[in-house]
């Protein structure tokens, strides 16, 4: 039976070390980091990349996916080409992308067709290098609505162009349900957390709501937790059991 794979985003624990990382994944029984390219993973650090290799063959886990801070629109796609080449590295065709410098409702017609033209852009590099681009689900980007990310999604047009998901915050769950079911043929991974407003609180918490997402998703791609409710990589074993119990 198709299960999702567990891991975790480095982002949660800035603070701590590659190694602090990897050793705290693997005693929580996940599988997988999605390792960020803002502090653990830079791009064009080819050193600090080996480390990481070395930890995940030493720890036993892998790399779900690279968790870049490239926004299309925002970035020259020129630079592109080198946080593939990094993904690559770290052993993953997956890239999370941040979509657009603003909120869907900003864009007008014209700006929005030239930022789809962007992104084609962007899915043939994809699609020549045999990666997958995904999106990230959120506010402030063009992906800030299920039907401003289903546009996208149909407008592109690619295998190789395709989504996260995660909760929008401060909206009921039923709003969430929606654009779940909307987007779900497109996603690949999920970034998975539970805030009431702006508060992050433990994923026990959110079980009954998480339960109703995932009947969106087909159990492929990982669950990937993001923030832990106090910031403490302690915390971890504590959120993976529940993240376990999810998958």
């Amino acid at each position: 039976m198709n299960k999702f794979k567990c891991g975790v985003c480095s982002i949660s624990f800035r603070a701590n070390s590659v190694r602090e990382v990897a050793q705290a994944v693997s005693e929580a029984g996940l599988d997988c980091v999605e390792w960020g390219s803002d502090v653990h993973a830079p791009c064009n650090d080819p050193e600090k990349i080996a480390e990481i290799v070395a930890l995940q063959e030493e720890y036993g886990i892998s790399c779900s996916s690279y968790g870049t801070y490239f926004r299309l629109g925002g970035n020259n796609l020129d630079e592109l080409c080198d946080y593939i080449t990094t993904a690559k590295a770290l052993g993953t065709d997956i890239l999370r992308l941040w979509c657009g410098t603003k909120g869907s409702a900003d864009y007008t017609p014209e700006e929005k067709q030239d930022f789809f033209e962007e992104c084609k852009k962007a899915a043939a590099i994809a699609e020549a290098e045999d990666v997958r681009l995904c999106m990230e689900c959120h506010n402030g980007t063009l992906t800030d609505t299920a039907d401003s990310a289903l546009e996208l999604m149909k407008a592109v047009d690619s295998p190789n162009f395709l989504m996260y998901w995660q909760p929008t915050l401060r909206v009921s769950v039923e709003h969430n349900m929606n654009y779940a079911r909307l987007i779900s043929p497109y996603v690949v991974n999920l970034h998975v957390y539970h805030w009431v407003n702006s508060e992050k609180r433990p994923l026990e918490e959110g079980k009954a709501d998480w339960l109703q997402y995932l009947t969106c998703f087909e159990p492929k791609g990982a669950m990937l937790l993001e923030f832990m409710p106090d910031d403490s990589i302690d915390s971890l074993k504590r959120e993976a059991q529940t993240l376990l119990g999810l998958a």
